[in-house]
């Protein structure tokens, strides 16, 4: 059992939050580990792609889509927020369309200050129209080429790869492992970096999945599975046992592993079960996305003691993300679905510094976590993680803070 000290700052001592210097967020340099490419959509976009394609929208413009949007992924149900895709997914059935996306993809990157990005996305939900596989991938590819270029002419430079989902209610999957493993590219701009499970996650076990699994352990391809986001522990299990899931997509409900007392001296008592000391000793990332688990409702059966609370700030009571931190796991942060949740990492971190209490220092972690998680090769993200360090200590320099001015900067530029 370990105890956390009641002394954790909670990031606003010495700060002045009406003095914080709200582009700070947006110029920390990020990694993203968990978007996907049919939930990220630009607003416009799906208005002038959905035009192209004769798909009647609930909305006629882009910003009252993107309201709309919001709105059906405020639920607070899974199936419903995942209704959502039925406009995005209808708009993305050519290679034209897939490549605009991803081109457009990379500029919000930039735009939010990521240096290192995975897109992942379900090649079988794009072959309505009559795109092969091999097509989809080729157009995505090509788009996210022509985004990192682009970036590169104006100064900024970025990496960005794919990750390629099997949907785990459909029986694809092994298909799926085949095209990551014949077309494996971790070094080309915009090349396939590794294979996730997404989808319904409670009634359809990763092991269920097994042969696809295994084809890709044979082959040495990294694995990141949506676990722990709909369903418990066992879920957590199975990914990391018979998934060899390196990276767990959410995996936020890893919390119901954990027993939190209330101890006398006012420290908090942690009890880690099996998993969750498996989970963290490893260093299996936790890809968690705040907004969309609030937004979903996936997050834990969680219940904090009130010295939790009172050390790690008022947000501890509503999601476990910055316990979680603080605990020693490798979490890293992400949007999950920007369009759909109205949000980007800058929002997100916005959040975490005024709700949970994260400091300068917490952010500089969040990033590093990433980079060391990424799916890259080594030196690359030996480069990330030197890089992260860089710019956050010229920051540093410049006296740079967080606190409430930070949030409001970030949430007005989310989803635009």
């Amino acid at each position: 059992m370990t105890d956390i000290p009641t002394s954790l700052d909670h990031g606003t001592g010495s700060q002045d939050p009406a003095g914080a210097s709200g582009g700070v967020l947006r110029a920390l340099p990020k990694i993203s580990l968990h978007d996907h490419l049919d939930g990220s959509l630009r607003p416009d976009t799906v208005v002038e792609l959905a035009a192209l394609a004769g798909h009647d929208l609930p909305a006629s413009t882009g910003a009252e889509l993107a309201r709309w949007m919001t709105r059906a992924g405020d639920s607070g149900s899974l199936v419903s927020y995942l209704e959502t895709f039925e406009h995005t997914l209808a708009v993305l059935q050519t290679a034209d369309a897939l490549r605009r996306v991803a081109r457009e993809a990379v500029e919000d990157y930039v735009d939010d200050g990521v240096i290192h990005a995975e897109v992942r996305w379900a090649p079988e939900l794009h072959v309505r129209r009559g795109l092969t596989l091999e097509g989809a991938v080729e157009a995505v590819q090509e788009g996210l080429a022509a985004g990192v270029e682009a970036a590169a002419t104006e100064g900024y430079e970025i990496s960005v790869g794919q990750l390629l989902c099997a949907m785990r209610q459909n029986d694809r999957s092994e298909e799926i492992a085949r095209l990551v493993v014949t077309r494996y590219d971790p070094v080309s701009a915009g090349g396939i970096l590794g294979f996730d499970l997404a989808g319904p996650e409670a009634g359809y076990p990763v092991s269920s999945h097994r042969a696809a699994l295994d084809l890709l352990a044979e082959n040495l391809i990294p694995v990141t599975l949506h676990a722990g986001e709909a369903d418990g522990v066992d879920s957590i299990r199975d990914a990391v046992v018979n998934g060899r899931a390196l990276r767990l997509g959410h995996g936020v409900r890893i919390a119901e592993d954990i027993t939190l007392t209330d101890a006398p001296d006012g420290d908090v008592t942690i009890d880690m079960g099996p998993v969750a000391t498996w989970v963290r000793d490893r260093s299996i990332a936790l890809e968690i996305c705040p907004e969309s688990n609030r937004q979903t409702h996936a997050t834990p059966r969680w219940d904090p003691p009130s010295n939790l609370v009172r050390v790690l700030g008022p947000g501890t009571a509503q999601h476990p993300v910055g316990f979680l931190h603080r605990a020693g796991f490798r979490v890293v942060i992400g949007p999950d679905n920007r369009l759909i949740s109205g949000t980007d990492i800058s929002a997100e971190l916005g959040r975490l510094v005024n709700l949970h209490g994260l400091t300068l220092d917490d952010v500089e972690t969040l990033q590093r976590n990433g980079a060391q998680a990424a799916f890259a090769p080594l030196d690359h993200r030996v480069m990330l993680e030197a890089r992260i360090t860089e710019e956050f200590d010229a920051l540093r320099a410049a006296g740079a803070q967080l606190g409430l001015g930070d949030l409001l900067a970030a949430e007005d530029g989310a989803g635009q």
